[in-house]
């Protein structure tokens, strides 16, 4: 199994990043704020527009260092790579299964599959933990429809069935969501899920959070060798990380979401955090997004063990692990792709 390196979040305005040796240097106006060495890392997310050197660049390539720009509000700008090294078999067989919809939804609907069943096993989970402070009879229903959907997913045909049943799903899921945030909730309200712009504080962080998970999966998908531009229930669509977006699908729900109810209900963001734009979009200040990307941080250390695999690994390795999952499937070691179900 991958060993988990760390991640450099680079949030403070007008900075320049550098290389002094087998370090790379955080510099503004001319100072050296911060310098870390590079064999911990195993990638660097800067947010806002910072500079970085060539030279940085070119060593990141050189040591597989991924190198990602982000804009203030966390959309993605660039990333720099060194040279592909993905499996030029397993990324052939990729393209061949994404081709033939007949291959691409036995895959497609395993993702589907992880989704929804996750999506009910945290509103299970919330049942249980706070029955007092919930409706537990309408969450039953919601979950006792996710049942039934979990039934059709097993057996569908075709990709546009498929992603009717998960446009159904997550409808059915993001109903409850407001209900699970049990703090704050003069500030803290979710009416539905906005996206571009995010337009209430929980869609600022949710989009936030999704944005850092498609950049961890797009990293483990090509660490494995797999090309994460080439999808199966995501389409092509050019500048979009379509197999990044369908290994997402299972872990949206237990990987950021329950880290944004966490934040929320715990109180370690409040309404200090936001900034509401002229055009409606509501995006997080710097100490905001400082908060969220140490949590971010601590919570890939947590250890679990994979449902799967049945091995203790870091939260940080899931997407890793589902990606190793995933290329064993296309080169035919696996019969079927085992999405991530968590309980």
């Amino acid at each position: 199994m991958k060993k988990l390196l760390n991640t450099l979040f680079v949030t403070t305005a007008d900075t320049y990043l550098a290389l002094d040796g087998e370090n790379v240097v955080v510099k503004k106006d001319g100072d050296v704020l911060k310098r870390y060495p590079l064999h911990n890392l195993e990638a660097i997310c800067t947010f806002g527009y910072v500079g970085a050197s060539p030279a940085l660049m070119g060593h990141c390539a050189e040591r597989n260092v991924a190198l990602t720009f982000m804009t203030q509000s966390g959309r993605f700008l660039a990333r720099v790579t060194g040279e592909d090294r993905g499996n030029v078999l397993l990324r052939k067989e990729q393209y061949r299964i994404s081709d033939d919809d007949t291959r691409s939804v036995k895959a497609a609907r395993n993702f589907v599959f992880g989704k929804v069943y996750n999506s009910k096993w945290i509103l299970e989970r919330a049942t249980r933990d706070y029955p007092l402070r919930l409706d537990v009879t309408q969450l039953k229903r919601i979950t006792a429809s996710l049942s039934e959907t979990l039934k059709l997913v097993r057996d569908v045909k075709n990709l546009d069935s498929l992603r009717g049943m998960e446009g159904t799903a997550a409808a059915q899921y993001f109903s409850a969501f407001d209900d699970l945030i049990l703090q704050q909730k003069d500030i803290f309200v979710f009416r539905g899920r906005s996206k571009r712009p995010p337009t209430d504080c929980v869609n600022a962080l949710l989009s936030f959070g999704y944005t850092l998970l498609a950049h961890e999966t797009r990293s483990a998908l090509e660490t494995v060798g797999l090309d994460p531009y080439v999808g199966f229930m995501h389409r092509d669509r050019p500048g979009r990380a379509s197999l990044a977006l369908d290994i997402m699908e299972e872990l949206r729900g237990v990987y950021a979401d329950r880290l944004v109810l966490s934040l929320i209900n715990k109180k370690m963001v409040n309404s200090n955090g936001f900034l509401t734009k002229e055009n409606g979009a509501v995006v997080m200040n710097p100490d905001a997004r400082k908060q969220v990307l140490t949590a971010w941080q601590e919570k890939k250390q947590e250890t679990i063990v994979h449902p799967y695999l049945q091995e203790k690994i870091s939260w940080g390795l899931v997407p890793y692990a589902q990606a190793l999952l995933l290329a064993r499937y296309i080169r035919g070691d696996l019969d079927e792709y085992p999405p991530f179900l968590w309980k």
